[in-house]
């Protein structure tokens, strides 16, 4: 929504500066757009493994819905990692084996609807249970290899938002091929009126005008709100990784989900008052 809003803003106010002083059907140039994005795409595509080329186009799509990184998140997050401890703690690692084995029949996963959906979040969480059930207990060994996974996660997760930020740097140049191309073509026209020769030098500099705006008026702001949601992601991560060592540690479950929510963000991160009324909620 805040994207949609964004883009809104960024039309209404230059439509609403321009329209007083000359008629809109002169920015109206599908070539123009064609030359531009279509040559800011086939580059984009060059550039880039398939895999981002993709995740690039679905993430921009979705900057339409809300971040699914929320508040109500995190409070599931806590709840699932205070349950499974808590299991474990009770009735021994083994206690949870099937849980950790068949996620999606799980009571425990299912509790936490929100983080189910995160397939990703949930092979985090069952792929170092599973490790710790299989007897890999020493703490500084498996803190060393989240690092290392959450590290490349992060980099795959900003690799789509800075091969966007790409295309936003090289969209003014594309606008300037396509005012090029329009002098090329106003060329064959210097033995017309004057009007006739000003009316294609003016569809000329629409290429320009159009490269700079859609580079810095929405391409670079999406790929920097891509950037924002990929660090919003690692930090989610980081959460998981915080609770699952504090817990690796000996700490009670209570103390380990502590653990968990003083990582969380400060913008999203739930009171201990919060987290206490929640968790006897769940009992």
């Amino acid at each position: 929504m805040k994207a949609i809003v964004g883009t809104l803003v960024v039309i209404a106010t230059l439509l609403g500066g321009y329209l007083p002083h000359g008629s809109f059907a002169i920015l109206i140039q599908p070539l123009e757009v064609v030359i531009i994005c279509g040559g800011a795409i086939g580059a984009y595509i060059i550039a880039n493994p398939g895999w981002v080329v993709k995740a690039g186009f679905a993430d921009s799509l979705g900057l339409a819905k809300p971040s699914p990184i929320t508040k109500e998140l995190y409070m599931e997050m806590i709840g699932l990692l205070f349950k499974i401890f808590n299991k474990a703690r009770r009735e021994g690692l083994m206690s949870i084996e099937a849980d950790v084995e068949d996620p999606h029949a799980s009571e425990l996963f299912n509790s936490a609807p929100l983080v189910a959906a995160d397939h990703h979040a949930v092979d985090f969480i069952c792929d170092y249970l599973r490790l710790m059930i299989s007897g890999a207990s020493n703490p500084y060994q498996l803190e060393d290899l989240m690092i290392l996974e959450l590290d490349l996660h992060h980099h795959e997760a900003l690799m789509p938002s800075g091969a966007i930020k790409n295309v936003s740097e090289g969209l003014p140049a594309f606008g300037i091929v396509a005012a090029v191309l329009g002098i090329i073509v106003t060329m064959n026209y210097l033995d017309a009126g004057p009007l006739e020769i000003a009316h294609h030098m003016s569809v000329a500099l629409v290429g320009t005008f159009l490269g700079i705006l859609i580079a810095y008026g929405f391409i670079a702001p999406m790929s920097a709100a891509l950037a924002e949601r990929a660090e919003a992601g690692s930090a989610f991560y980081g959460v998981i990784k915080t609770g699952l060592m504090a817990n690796l540690n000996g700490y009670a479950p209570q103390v380990a989900v502590e653990f968990a929510r003083k990582a969380i963000p400060s913008h999203e991160r739930p009171t201990f008052a919060e987290v206490d009324e929640f968790l006897q909620s769940q009992k």
